[in-house]
């Protein structure tokens, strides 16, 4: 099962990638988090609009 994996160091906070995702699976307070990880469908499309490449998409 495919995953966000989030850099919070890198994490801007910004939202796009939690606005991107057509899952809901990213959440943004202080930094972004994979909150209903099991939820993602590895489609990439949060790793594509962050800004700062702060997430990755594991297998």
């Amino acid at each position: 099962m495919s995953k966000p994996i989030i850099d919070a160091d890198a994490c801007i906070g910004c939202g796009a990638c939690a606005d991107a995702c057509p899952c809901g699976v990213i959440e943004v307070e202080d930094v972004a988090t994979a909150a209903n990880a099991d939820e993602c469908v590895g489609c990439g499309a949060c790793a594509d609009a962050c800004p700062v490449g702060a997430i990755e998409i594991e297998d």
